[in-house]
Protein backbone atom coordinates (compact mmCIF):
# COMPACT_ATOMS: atom_id res chain seq x y z
CA UNK A 1 0.00 0.00 0.00
CA UNK A 2 0.93 3.65 -0.79
CA UNK A 3 1.56 5.75 2.54
CA UNK A 4 1.30 9.73 2.71
CA UNK A 5 4.21 10.83 4.88
CA UNK A 6 4.37 14.49 5.38
CA UNK A 7 5.02 17.14 8.85
CA UNK A 8 2.94 16.92 11.88
CA UNK A 9 0.31 19.47 12.44
CA UNK A 10 -1.88 20.52 15.09
CA UNK A 11 -5.05 18.47 14.37
CA UNK A 12 -2.98 14.96 14.33
CA UNK A 13 -2.23 15.84 18.09
CA UNK A 14 -5.25 13.38 19.27
CA UNK A 15 -3.34 10.44 17.35
CA UNK A 16 0.24 11.64 18.21
CA UNK A 17 -0.80 11.37 21.49
CA UNK A 18 -2.23 8.10 21.01
CA UNK A 19 0.55 6.31 19.58
CA UNK A 20 3.41 8.15 22.28
CA UNK A 21 1.46 5.90 24.98
CA UNK A 22 1.27 2.95 22.76
CA UNK A 23 5.31 3.74 22.56
CA UNK A 24 5.05 4.06 26.50
CA UNK A 25 3.77 1.45 27.34
CA UNK A 26 5.81 -1.11 25.05
CA UNK A 27 8.40 0.52 27.13
CA UNK A 28 6.69 0.31 30.33
CA UNK A 29 5.71 -3.73 30.00
CA UNK A 30 9.46 -4.45 29.45
CA UNK A 31 11.02 -1.78 32.07
CA UNK A 32 8.42 -0.80 34.53
CA UNK A 33 10.95 -0.27 37.09
CA UNK A 34 11.94 3.08 34.52
CA UNK A 35 8.85 3.22 32.22
CA UNK A 36 5.85 4.35 34.76
CA UNK A 37 2.87 3.36 32.30
CA UNK A 38 0.28 4.92 31.03
CA UNK A 39 2.03 7.81 30.09
CA UNK A 40 3.03 10.14 26.83
CA UNK A 41 6.62 11.63 26.27
CA UNK A 42 4.80 14.85 25.38
CA UNK A 43 1.79 16.64 26.54
CA UNK A 44 -0.64 18.53 23.71
CA UNK A 45 1.02 21.67 24.12
CA UNK A 46 4.58 21.07 23.61
CA UNK A 47 3.55 18.64 20.53
CA UNK A 48 2.25 21.87 19.31
CA UNK A 49 5.91 23.68 20.15
CA UNK A 50 7.54 20.55 18.42
CA UNK A 51 5.87 20.51 15.24
CA UNK A 52 6.81 23.91 14.35
CA UNK A 53 10.09 23.62 15.61
CA UNK A 54 12.63 22.79 12.41
CA UNK A 55 15.33 21.34 14.77
CA UNK A 56 13.09 18.80 16.20
CA UNK A 57 10.70 17.71 13.05
CA UNK A 58 7.91 15.16 13.56
CA UNK A 59 6.72 13.06 10.75
CA UNK A 60 3.23 11.39 10.49
CA UNK A 61 2.29 8.56 8.11
CA UNK A 62 -1.40 9.28 7.49
CA UNK A 63 -3.72 6.26 5.75
CA UNK A 64 -6.12 6.91 2.43
CA UNK A 65 -8.69 7.69 4.86
CA UNK A 66 -6.29 10.64 6.24
CA UNK A 67 -5.92 8.87 9.38
CA UNK A 68 -2.54 8.94 11.24
CA UNK A 69 -1.41 5.35 11.63
CA UNK A 70 2.64 6.47 12.44
CA UNK A 71 4.65 8.81 13.77
CA UNK A 72 8.48 9.61 13.09
CA UNK A 73 10.13 12.62 16.01
CA UNK A 74 13.43 13.09 14.32
CA UNK A 75 15.93 15.44 16.51
CA UNK A 76 18.83 17.91 14.19
CA UNK A 77 22.03 17.43 16.19
CA UNK A 78 25.98 18.27 15.79
CA UNK A 79 28.63 18.91 18.37
CA UNK A 80 30.72 21.55 17.18
CA UNK A 81 34.18 21.73 18.49
CA UNK A 82 34.92 18.99 20.18
CA UNK A 83 38.03 17.92 21.41
CA UNK A 84 37.66 14.49 20.09
CA UNK A 85 34.50 14.48 17.92
CA UNK A 86 34.30 15.60 14.68
CA UNK A 87 31.40 18.44 13.44
CA UNK A 88 29.40 16.11 12.04
CA UNK A 89 25.68 16.62 11.32
CA UNK A 90 23.26 13.40 12.78
CA UNK A 91 19.63 13.48 12.40
CA UNK A 92 18.42 11.57 15.43
CA UNK A 93 15.27 9.53 15.67
CA UNK A 94 13.94 10.46 19.04
CA UNK A 95 10.62 7.68 18.23
CA UNK A 96 8.63 5.50 15.66
CA UNK A 97 5.76 4.29 16.18
CA UNK A 98 3.44 2.54 14.07
CA UNK A 99 -0.01 1.84 15.21
CA UNK A 100 -0.62 -1.50 16.75
CA UNK A 101 -3.28 -2.03 14.63
CA UNK A 102 -1.10 -1.66 11.46
CA UNK A 103 2.11 -2.77 12.47
CA UNK A 104 3.30 -5.08 9.56
CA UNK A 105 1.87 -3.75 6.35
CA UNK A 106 4.98 -1.48 5.71
CA UNK A 107 4.01 1.57 7.52
CA UNK A 108 7.46 1.62 9.49
CA UNK A 109 9.26 1.03 6.58
CA UNK A 110 7.52 3.50 4.58
CA UNK A 111 8.69 6.27 7.72
CA UNK A 112 12.30 5.41 8.38
CA UNK A 113 12.62 5.42 4.20
CA UNK A 114 11.29 8.84 4.38
CA UNK A 115 13.27 10.38 7.15
CA UNK A 116 16.30 8.84 5.86
CA UNK A 117 15.41 10.73 2.42
CA UNK A 118 14.77 13.84 4.16
CA UNK A 119 18.26 13.23 5.91
CA UNK A 120 20.28 12.87 2.50
CA UNK A 121 18.22 15.60 1.25
CA UNK A 122 19.16 17.73 4.41
CA UNK A 123 23.03 16.91 4.26
CA UNK A 124 23.61 15.13 7.21
CA UNK A 125 25.84 12.98 7.72
CA UNK A 126 24.50 9.79 9.65
CA UNK A 127 21.09 9.22 11.18
CA UNK A 128 21.40 7.39 14.77
CA UNK A 129 18.51 6.04 17.12
CA UNK A 130 18.56 4.16 20.40
CA UNK A 131 16.68 1.23 21.07
CA UNK A 132 15.86 -0.28 24.61
CA UNK A 133 17.07 -4.19 24.96
CA UNK A 134 13.65 -4.82 26.09
CA UNK A 135 11.51 -3.73 22.62
CA UNK A 136 13.94 -6.87 20.86
CA UNK A 137 11.32 -6.85 17.81
CA UNK A 138 13.00 -3.01 16.93
CA UNK A 139 15.69 -3.95 17.45
CA UNK A 140 15.53 -6.59 14.57
CA UNK A 141 13.79 -4.13 12.13
CA UNK A 142 16.08 -1.34 12.15
CA UNK A 143 19.05 -4.14 11.74
CA UNK A 144 16.76 -5.60 8.77
CA UNK A 145 16.99 -1.40 7.78
CA UNK A 146 20.29 -1.88 7.37
CA UNK A 147 21.00 0.39 10.72
CA UNK A 148 24.42 -1.20 12.62
CA UNK A 149 24.95 -0.90 16.52
CA UNK A 150 26.79 2.08 17.06
CA UNK A 151 27.46 2.02 20.99
CA UNK A 152 25.99 -0.04 23.40
CA UNK A 153 24.39 1.57 26.68
CA UNK A 154 24.94 -0.52 29.65
CA UNK A 155 23.62 -0.61 33.44
CA UNK A 156 23.50 -2.38 37.03
CA UNK A 157 20.60 -2.34 38.85
CA UNK A 158 21.97 -1.86 42.76
CA UNK A 159 20.48 -3.37 45.71
CA UNK A 160 18.71 -0.84 47.39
Amino acid sequence: MEYKIRRAVDEDIPAVLGLLLQVDMVHHRGRPDIFKGPATKYNAEELKELFRNDASPVFVCVDPAGDVIGHAFCVHKQIVGDHVLTDVRTLYIDDICVDEAHRGQGVGKALYRYVIGYAKEHGFYNVTLNVWSCNPQAQRFYEAMGMQPQKTGMELLLDK
